[in-house]
């Protein structure tokens, strides 16, 4: 059995036991987490698309922990003008343990 969920504007294809990285959520490390956007549920040949979201469907999950993603570096050049501007940006993630999904 397999879900497609929406957290933090991205879309994530969650089987039971995957460790995955989502954008931050407010829990705390060891808690548990219920993601109802879940946009489709599929069970071997049995699929549910949702309209826009499956009815009754929910990923649920536990929280391993908190961290931040390796650096990212933006670089802004322009050429002939003695112009260089670099930055960095780490974003920050969850990283959750999907236990178990419940279609609708």
């Amino acid at each position: 059995m397999y879900a497609v969920f929406v957290t933090g504007g991205r879309q994530f294809r969650a089987v039971p036991g995957e460790v995955i990285r989502v954008e931050k959520l407010e829990a705390e490390a060891g808690s548990t987490v219920d993601i109802d956007q879940v946009l489709m549920v599929g069970d071997g040949e049995k699929i549910t698309i949702g309209t826009p979201t499956v009815a009754g469907a929910k990923v649920s999950a536990k929280v391993r922990g908190h961290g931040r993603h390796d650096k990212v570096f933006i670089v802004k050049f322009r050429r002939r003008k003695h112009h260089r501007k670099q930055m960095g940006h780490r974003q920050h993630y969850t990283e959750i343990e999907i236990t178990g999904i419940s279609g609708g």
